[in-house]
């Protein structure tokens, strides 16, 4: 093992280059500070522009959602999670992990995003309806002026029949792009790897969608996803690895999530930081929503990725400056793990290489703790997420833990902070399948 050659270099080379290697090869959890991180970085290919162009995307089509999903009637077509606080969460945290964490923690609770009930449901059902808008205008159906709620017409779903959306997912992005492309009457074929929960496969399959199963990882099912769209000039491809209509679909949060924290009377300046704990796959959500809160926040936000000890694809990519060149494999680790929507051992190219100096850090999370955490908010909150979701829950115990041992590059005053555990998913999780995770985090 120590003569195979990554890239240039023995594994014995990396860890001495690399000595937070060591750790992570041993599958301990770790607490990474990025050396790259600018306070001040600016990405030049997008901009807040963008973010506001797929806002708008998303205005025209809120008269169409809310006509054929009554449940965002209320919303009005917008597709929102709430914010909101969890103070008998923090209190648990910090008797478990006996600590004191200053400021306030919140949860996003995008885990009850209507549709999908994913933090998949805001950049895989936002492509879908570019892909759709982008169609309807080539093909003089629609202008821009026009009341979208003529989309759930019986003459705009014969006419996207006759064009097919693939994509390859471990369950919560095919159950958006899935659930949306169905509705509007595409063909659509989600491949998905070997880790994906059953009772997702049989929830798209339940909607009319084509799924294409493999006995292997994330990254081969992008693969063959890829693969089956180059052959159709009439298939649509969402490249989960490097797509930007995704990352700007996650990165209209950070716009809603600002009025919210306005809506309580929450200040974000350099006094009152804002710090977002993201649980990270390949890195297309939490990279998107990282660089919208950058567009909006400025300085003022800290995003931390959270990844499994098992899959820790976009901090090996970050660590070596390698990205997508190199995969969790290449070190020996298996990418088995129990969080399904992180199980990724290659991370996003695009996005690594986008928000190098953006990210403020990445930490990981063994297995078991994500089913504590999971039964812990269930048992103070009431609130029940997928056990991915609960990798944010162990950001700010790190961080602190970070800070105290004086390992923190990061000028953070952590006083006056507030502190938002980005929940990602859970609330389609079948009743028999949560209550089985309750019980293991007991």
């Amino acid at each position: 093992m120590s003569e195979k050659v990554i890239l240039g270099r023995t594994l014995v080379e990396w860890k001495k280059r690399l000595p937070l290697l060591n750790e992570v090869i041993d599958l301990k959890e770790v607490f990474w500070t990025n050396p790259m991180y600018q306070t001040a970085s600016e990405p030049s290919s997008l901009s807040f522009k963008n973010i506001m162009d797929a806002e708008e995307r998303l205005a025209r089509f809120a008269p169409y959602i809310a006509k054929v999903f009554p449940e965002t009637e209320n919303s009005s077509g917008l597709i929102e999670s709430p914010l909101i606080s969890v103070p008998q969460m923090k209190r648990g945290l910090e008797q478990i992990y006996h600590f004191e964490l200053p400021g306030r923690l919140l949860l996003k609770c995008d885990s009850h995003l209507p549709i999908s009930g994913s933090i998949k449901a805001r950049g895989g059902i936002y492509e879908v309806l570019k892909y759709a808008e982008d169609l309807a205008l080539k093909h003089q159906m629609i202008s821009l002026k026009d009341d979208y709620s003529v989309f759930a017409d019986q003459t705009f779903k014969d006419f996207f029949s006759r064009y097919s959306i693939a994509v390859g997912s471990t369950g919560n992005l095919g159950l958006s792009i899935g659930i949306m492309s169905a509705k509007l009457g595409f063909n659509v074929y989600v491949h998905m790897s070997a880790d994906a929960k059953r009772w997702k496969k049989d929830l798209l399959r339940a909607k009319g969608v084509n799924v294409v199963e493999h006995n292997s990882d994330f990254s081969e099912a992008v693969a063959q996803g890829r693969k089956q769209a180059a052959g159709d000039p009439h298939m649509y491809f969402i490249d989960d690895e490097s797509s930007r209509h995704l990352f700007l679909g996650y990165s209209v949060a950070a716009i809603r999530l600002k009025k919210q924290l306005e809506d309580m009377n929450i200040q974000v300046n350099e006094e009152n930081p804002l710090v977002v704990y993201l649980p990270c796959g390949v890195g297309g959500g939490p990279g998107g929503i990282t660089f919208g809160l950058k567009q909006v926040f400025k300085e003022h936000v800290h995003c931390f990725f959270a990844e499994p000890t098992h899959s820790p694809c976009m901090l090996l990519g970050l660590m070596t400056g390698l990205h997508d060149q190199v995969s969790v494999q290449d070190f020996g680790l298996d990418n088995q793990t129990e969080a399904d929507g992180l199980a990724v051992g290659r991370p996003s190219g695009f996005v690594g290489k986008f928000l190098e100096k953006e990210i403020s850090g990445i930490y990981t999370v063994e297995d078991e703790k994500l089913f504590t955490l999971l039964t812990i908010l269930a048992d103070t909150e009431g609130i029940y997420l997928e056990p991915s979701a609960l990798a944010g829950f162990l950001g700010p115990v790190q961080l602190l833990k970070s800070q105290m041992g004086g390992n923190n590059k990061l000028d953070v005053s952590l006083k006056k902070a507030t502190h938002i555990i980005w929940g990602t998913g859970g609330s389609m999780v079948p009743k028999a399948e949560m209550k089985k995770y309750y019980e293991r985090g007991i």
